[in-house]
């Protein structure tokens, strides 16, 4: 289908192209333009990139794009992240369900789905409907999500988060969506609904004029820069991400800092306290949350497709102890020593500092002596 075949109309928003997303292909799927203001959304972004092939796939739901290549070598995720998908998603709004590790559980929803950025270690990757169709996703019912929102906050009546960033980076394609826009204020006027949001991203233009009432907590999340060389390709630089945050905080917004996962690179212990020292001189964040690899077969099979079996992520792995979860980690006892240097540093400058950790088992907590803080990480509010 040529994008000529869509019907001009006036345009909504003003979208940009965020960097580093290069699109080759467009699909649209079931509902993508089915009414007139969804049909006027979707052209306005196509128009971005004139060179990308559009396909008409409205016989098919978001999920079930079909990528051409193999797994091996990660071929078929490449391709997938150059795929931006237009669909709508009626079931966006969900709790997590996280049995036998120390998550709270939360309730999360999807504006958008997976990114365009390429961890190595990206744990969604591996998830079954990534992995089936790995493409970058923008789903156009975003009034329904919200009524979805208001109505499940309503129905707890009390103060709840909403937690952008389990499947999606929270903020990379904002620039093509501006759901910003509506999403903020949405929140900010609501009596109970609340926003978190985690990224990696440094495209926070269109929320710095927000009036967002401190209802959106911002969270990054962050690795050295050695990491990010290494590990997290095609994303903002470090510098990058803490002048982000620096600009968020400044105008108002409550902040947050993830750092996972920790990954155990050569004199890792100063390279996460050079780190840690940076975050804490640069920006007033609320509270950090801690954590290592905690992934599943799939996910971990793409890292060394992507990084040869003989990389530190892989070679520090427990794969003969798995928790309750499923999930593989790093043995306790690195886990004990990675966490507990950063948690020192950390004190160390800001006594006070909330700290957690992520996805992990009851008794890391109890070693740390962090019992205490059970509950009190990123994704909640």
């Amino acid at each position: 289908m040529e994008f000529t075949d869509l019907h001009a109309s006036k345009l909504l928003i003003s979208p940009t192209r965020p960097r580093g997303f290069s699109v080759e292909r467009i699909v649209l799927t079931k509902g993508s333009i089915s009414t007139l203001k969804r049909k006027q959304f979707v052209e306005s972004i196509c128009a971005l990139y004139p060179q990308a092939k559009v396909f008409d796939r409205r016989d098919i739901p978001h999920n079930k794009v079909p990528i051409s290549g193999t797994t091996s070598g990660g071929v078929k995720h490449i391709a997938g992240k150059k795929t931006l998908v237009f669909g709508e998603h009626k079931s966006a709004v969900r709790f997590s369900e996280e049995d036998s590790n120390t998550c709270p559980n939360y309730w999360h929803f999807s504006s958008t789905g997976y990114c365009f950025f390429d961890c190595k270690y990206c744990y969604l990757a591996g998830t079954p409907g990534v992995w089936h169709s790995p493409t970058v996703k923008v789903f156009v019912n975003l009034d329904e999500i919200i009524d979805q929102i208001d109505a499940v906050a309503h129905r707890l009546g009390k103060t709840t988060g909403f937690y952008l960033g389990k499947l999606q980076d929270g903020l990379a394609l904002d620039p093509l969506t501006a759901y910003s826009e509506k999403l903020v204020p949405f929140f900010a006027e609501h009596p109970y609904a609340r926003q978190v949001i985690l990224t990696k991203s440094d495209e926070i233009d269109r929320l710095l004029s927000l009036d967002h009432n401190k209802h959106t907590i911002l969270s990054w999340s962050l690795n050295p820069q050695i990491v990010i060389d290494a590990f997290e390709a095609n994303t903002p630089s470090l510098n990058q991400r803490l002048e982000a945050m620096k600009r968020c905080a400044a105008a108002g917004y409550p902040t947050r800092a993830v750092v996972m996962p920790v990954i155990p690179v050569a004199n890792w212990q100063e390279v996460y306290a050079d780190l840690i020292d940076c975050l804490l001189r640069e920006v007033h964040i609320e509270r950090l949350t801690i954590g290592g690899i905690c992934s599943y077969g799939k996910a971990l099979w793409l890292t060394d497709q992507k990084l040869g079996k003989d990389n530190v992520i892989t070679r520090n792995l427990d794969r003969d102890h798995k928790a309750g979860d499923g999930r593989v980690r790093y043995p306790p006892s690195l886990r004990l020593s990675m966490y507990s240097h950063i948690i020192n540093v950390a004190r160390e400058a800001r006594p006070e500092l909330e700290m957690a950790l992520c996805l992990e088992e009851k008794a890391l907590w109890q070693n740390l002596g962090m019992e205490t803080q059970l509950g009190k990480c990123n994704c909640v509010w």
